[in-house]
């Protein structure tokens, strides 16, 4: 008669310490992004259950444009979101709803991650090389958008007005890659896992890498200042198992042999397996896809500061940034290294 209590004891004892991680296990985020290979790392942190393993329940929300993730935040739809830092980024972020809090790709010399596309049409008019741009058509997804920001970018670098180039906005990044390839626009910028396989296939011409021309923060981590407020501990946790995920995909994706060429091995082939469950489904060539649009990403997420208000001042410059708040008000690096 005496084991019954003592068994109810130890039973009632072990539901007591499974009762918090339980708790913990239920906690939803919900995180903003594209379809697309970009943000792979978060697969990664997702696919090997590193949210899972800090107690968190995270719900990926997928977009076609960079500029609606910032929305949805505002709205309340997502808490958390990665993308590129458009103008309407900003925007919202002077109004002090969003913050900045980490790192995502980084466009890196000697790392393709983006290519500046042309068409076979306008490659076969003359247009050969990034020089050359002026007086020519280029699709980008929306005025302000970072593809908006990149040509900009590679303006100044190049020596022409950005003016001289016409702007055609899509305003999803598939359309962008369409125009281009049917010949509708002259040029755009697409990740090397659409460009190499476009220009592979005789669809279009990779005339030069972003990387190589304007290396910058091309997308970051944010969150909604209320979810930052109100649930700094899930952030923190968030940004660990995204750490983590980053830590793999260094560790998959950039090394490089004595000869500086890219290691692929078991690491790697597992890494494309799990990435592969997210992006290009079912596709046969979905390894070499994701082998050919790897792109550089910082040690543990670190987010690149002085080029973040660089691109703020780019905004500001073109009128497509309204207000004056203090840059460093619209961050948060709390959470995840700086550069």
């Amino acid at each position: 008669m005496r084991r019954q209590p003592a068994l109810s004891r130890r039973l009632l004892l072990g539901s007591a310490l499974l009762a918090p991680r339980l708790a913990r296990a239920a906690e939803p985020v919900r995180f903003g992004l594209l379809h697309t290979l970009s943000p792979a790392p978060f697969y990664l942190a997702q696919e090997r259950g590193y949210f899972r393993d800090e107690g968190l329940d995270v719900a990926f929300r997928f977009f076609q444009a960079a500029q609606p993730i910032a929305a949805a935040a505002v709205a309340g739809d997502i808490d958390l979101g990665v993308t590129a830092l458009t103008g309407g980024f900003f925007n919202l972020a002077e109004k002090g709803v969003l913050k900045v809090i980490g790192g995502g790709l980084h466009e890196e010399r000697g790392y393709e991650g983006s290519a500046i596309l042309v068409s076979n049409k306008a490659f076969e008019a003359g247009l050969t090389s990034v020089d050359k741009l002026p007086g020519h058509s280029f699709a980008i997804t929306q005025y302000g958008s970072s593809f908006h920001y990149m040509l900009g970018r590679i303006a100044q670098a190049k020596g022409f007005d950005l003016s001289s180039v016409s702007l055609r906005p899509v305003q999803q990044i598939s359309n962008m890659l369409a125009a281009v390839t049917s010949g509708q626009v002259d040029a755009t910028i697409a990740i090397a896992s659409q460009a190499r396989p476009a220009a592979a296939a005789g669809q279009a011409h990779i005339i030069g890498w972003a990387g190589d021309l304007v290396p910058y923060q091309i997308t970051a981590l944010f969150a909604a200042t209320r979810f930052l407020t109100d649930s700094p501990e899930q952030v923190r946790r968030f940004c660990q198992a995204y750490k983590r995920g980053v830590a793999d995909y260094r560790a998959a994706f950039l090394r490089r042999d004595p000869q500086g060429r890219p290691v692929v091995d078991a690491l790697t082939l597992a890494a494309v397996a799990d990435i592969s469950r997210y992006v290009f489904t079912g596709d046969p060539q979905a390894e070499a896809k994701i082998l050919a649009g790897v792109g550089y990403y910082d040690e543990n997420a670190a987010l690149d500061v002085a080029d973040v208000l660089d691109q703020l001042r780019w905004f500001r410059a073109e009128g497509l940034v309204k207000g004056d708040a203090d840059p460093r008000s619209m961050l948060d690096t709390r959470f995840l290294p700086t550069r």
